[in-house]
């Protein structure tokens, strides 16, 4: 299979708006950019691949490139501090991959469960790890489609519960301000605050789904 190239993300007609305040479209649109770029990394760590055709050809630089970049740096630490919370998901939430209902709903139902006592970039850091840890799960088991699936259930969470957050900050470029401070003996608070929430939320969404499955 082709690499879902990461190079998708710097598409021209998503990066130029970072020239002026997006609209609630255009931020969707770049968290979804954000999210195939997410995901794709992880993949690639993985050792799995998967692409679609329809994706734009690559366009270097741009805000929303160091935005992508940015975000994955501070996953890379979220995952560093408990390597095993962001992988197996759907181990961990005992939900079958071979339905779209089942997918979309378990993870509409963490990312509201991440987001109940508020937002922060941590948790918008946690949302993403998610998303890429559940595709992962989804290639590995054959089902390759649905990682459309969480791009777009991403896409549209952020269109109900992020999009105003995102705008009173000026858009995706704000979570540049999160790595002023590169000393790793400061490795933010913020991030070990997003991880124990993780711990919470999995056991709530676990009992949700329960009757479910």
């Amino acid at each position: 299979m082709e690499v879902l190239r990461r190079s998708s993300v710097f598409a021209a007609e998503v990066m130029e708006v970072f020239d002026r305040s997006p609209t609630d479209k255009e931020l969707v649109s770049q968290a979804k950019a954000l999210c195939r770029d997410y995901i794709n990394s992880r993949l690639v760590q993985a050792g799995v691949s998967w692409s679609k055709p329809e994706y734009n050809a690559p366009v270097p630089g741009g805000k929303l490139a160091e935005v992508s970049t940015i975000l994955l740096r501070l996953g890379d630490e979220l995952e560093y501090i408990r390597p095993n919370v962001y992988r197996n998901i759907a181990r961990q939430l005992n939900i079958s991959l071979h339905s779209e209902t089942v997918v979309s709903d378990a993870f509409l139902a963490v990312a509201a469960q991440i987001f109940t006592a508020g937002i922060t970039w941590g948790k918008v850091v946690s949302l993403y790890a998610v998303a890429a840890g559940l595709a992962v799960d989804c290639v590995r088991h054959a089902q390759p489609a649905m990682v459309h699936t969480i791009v777009d259930c991403l896409g549209e969470f952020v269109r109900k519960t992020l999009v105003t957050w995102l705008k009173r900050r000026g858009g995706w470029a704000d979570i540049t301000k999160c790595v002023v401070n590169t000393d790793p003996s400061l490795r933010s608070h913020w991030l070990v605050a997003a991880v124990c929430s993780f711990g919470h939320f999995l056991k709530a969404i676990f009992f949700v789904l329960l009757p479910e499955r």
